[in-house]
């Protein structure tokens, strides 16, 4: 027997493991046009939970972003579970400067207005050090859980900033 013949089930079968096991690994139940029409909700409560928790610069503003990883939609209520990240910027001679920021689970509930639009009617945030990792697994799960290490991008956020306060496209992010 040639080697191809011994190990080519053995390797096709670890490819189908692996996978297996990156699908499973992805966010479940994030419905794109659900998650469409509840994110500018979502988005604007961080806003609101972010003002005056700063440390900038006058001047300074927040910027916030989500990312969903669980939806559930049931009687009339979704359930969004996602990572959120804000950041503070704020401008001197000509560069941006982070001045703070966080990088938080929540799972924020919202219900559809008369008007269409989703408002947020409660939001429960993860606490800080001891209880944290206990506080994301009873939440999201296990594997979902994992999914939120990651560290979110604040390549975005920089940029709306820099387009906010008029600086070119490159220019330099500093501390504050």
């Amino acid at each position: 027997m040639t080697s191809v013949q011994v190990w080519g089930p053995g390797v096709g079968a670890v490819a189908v493991l692996v996978a297996t096991g990156a699908w499973a690994m992805r966010p479940v139940g994030v419905e794109g046009p659900l998650w469409d029409e509840v994110r500018p909700a979502v988005e604007a409560r961080l806003l609101e939970q972010a003002r005056g928790t700063g440390v900038g610069e006058p001047g300074a503003r927040w910027f916030c972003r989500a990312e969903a990883v669980d939806l559930d939609e049931r009687g009339g209520l979704v359930r969004a579970g996602v990572s959120t990240l804000c950041v503070e910027y704020g401008v001197r001679a000509g560069s941006l400067e982070e001045c703070s920021g966080a990088e938080v689970p929540q799972v924020m509930r919202l219900r559809r207005e008369a008007d269409g639009d989703y408002v947020v009617v409660s939001a429960e945030t993860a606490p800080d050090g001891a209880g944290h990792a206990e506080w994301v697994t009873a939440r999201f799960g296990h594997v979902t859980a994992a999914t939120l290490d990651a560290t979110m991008s604040s390549t975005a956020l920089e940029s709306a900033a820099r387009s906010h306060f008029g600086l070119p496209a490159d220019a330099p992010v500093g501390p504050c």
